[in-house]
């Protein structure tokens, strides 16, 4: 590290984490200068009881019901387009963006695009390209997670998928951070264990990445350290008691400081884990925890010592084997597939895969560099 150390830091946002705190729901909404919210969800979630509940929470404090829920699990421009729809015909002046990452991601896109004429892939996280949004017209923002994983309720983009070319873009911009956080573990009880399993994985891939990413950033460092010991002590109790909320409240702090931690860098896990979510549609999280183990093998020379050091924080003897052994265990114990084949994928496109990881803006932040040779050696290691 040289003597002349300059960063840009930019820390988020209020949140509001404990149980019954969705009762604070208007009361955010209104704080934000909202008299008319739309809540923006996934279709799985559009019936559930939680999601009554929060709409309730929003009619009886005069703001309506308003909610639209027209939302893939990898969400696209259309569903995009149809949001913005939906919030300019229903008058609305601002968005409850509810659910796991889908709900979440398009609910706070949808809140930045009322307020653009360009087309959403003019504001892709390349360069500077943001600074070309009109902040005019961007609506404010209420997040409120259901998952404890993506971290999207602190983060400054949205994933959106391109439904030609399966792409999947990252959408950037600081407005996209919500204003308010409502973090209610009550919300993720009802979450089925594959689920709590997958979100969980997510958080624990963004809290490992960031961390041996190789970019300066000692704040993201030491909050992703953090997070990994919560979801060491507390995803497996979520995992095997649901209604654990001690457990659940702590895996949703984990899944912010993963967020959080991750403008250090993301690495190959999530490069490897977007070309096949978008390609076969599988979860995002589950995905991650299949290929980690590969990717701790592949980036082994880089970061053995910065691993020895989290394992010994994390109470794991033996150092990067140590570490790496957790991993398996951890993966075994929530009923992770062991590779992609093992996960229903089969082996006949790593070209193509390989192709998109190495172009994914995550490659960027990993420790080895990634090559179009060596990421195919990669993604074989995964089946």
């Amino acid at each position: 590290m040289s003597s002349n150390i300059t960063a840009n830091w930019s820390y988020p946002t209020s949140v509001k984490l404990g149980r019954g705190r969705i009762s604070e729901l208007a009361a955010a909404c209104k704080s934000l200068g909202m008299t008319k919210p739309l809540l923006i969800t996934d279709r799985g979630l559009a019936s559930m009881a939680i999601t009554k509940n929060a709409l309730d929470v929003l009619e009886e404090a005069g703001l309506g019901r308003a909610i639209f829920a027209d939302v893939d699990p990898n969400p696209n421009e259309k569903n995009l387009d149809a949001g913005i729809k939906a919030f300019r015909d229903g008058g609305h002046d601002g968005v409850v963006a509810f659910g796991g990452g889908s709900g979440l991601d398009l609910g706070k896109c949808v809140a930045f695009m009322v307020g653009q004429t360009r087309p959403v892939w003019d504001f892709e996280d390349v360069g500077d390209w943001w600074t070309r949004a009109s902040l005019e017209g961007i609506a404010p923002i209420v997040a409120v997670p259901t998952t404890a994983g993506t971290g999207s309720e602190v983060g400054r983009a949205s994933v959106i998928t391109n439904s030609e070319t399966h792409v999947k873009k990252i959408i950037f911009h600081p407005k996209f951070l919500p204003g308010v956080v409502i973090s209610d573990p009550e919300l993720t009880v009802g979450m089925p264990k594959i689920i709590t399993a997958g979100t969980g994985m997510d958080a624990f891939a963004h809290c490992l990445e960031a961390y041996s990413s190789p970019f300066y950033h000692p704040m993201s460092a030491g909050i992703a350290l953090e997070g990994m010991r919560l979801v060491k002590e507390f995803l497996p109790r979520a995992y095997r008691e649901g209604t654990d909320l001690e457990a659940r409240a702590n895996m949703m702090a984990a899944a912010a400081m993963g967020a959080v931690a991750f403008q250090k860098g993301l690495g190959a896990i999530h490069a490897l884990s977007h070309p096949i979510g978008a390609v076969y549609n599988t979860h995002h999280g589950m995905t991650n925890a299949v290929v980690m183990p590969a990717v701790l093998r592949f980036n082994r020379a880089a970061i053995e010592e910065k691993i020895g050091r989290a394992a010994a924080y994390l109470g794991i003897s033996g150092g990067f084997d140590g570490f790496y052994d957790y991993v398996l265990k951890l993966r075994s114990d929530l009923g992770v597939p062991e590779t992609l084949t093992a996960m229903g994928i089969a082996s006949d496109r790593i070209e193509e895969l390989s192709a998109m990881a190495i172009e994914d803006p995550s490659a960027g932040g990993n420790p080895v560099a990634m090559t179009l040779e060596n990421t195919k050696a990669l993604f074989k290691d995964c089946f």
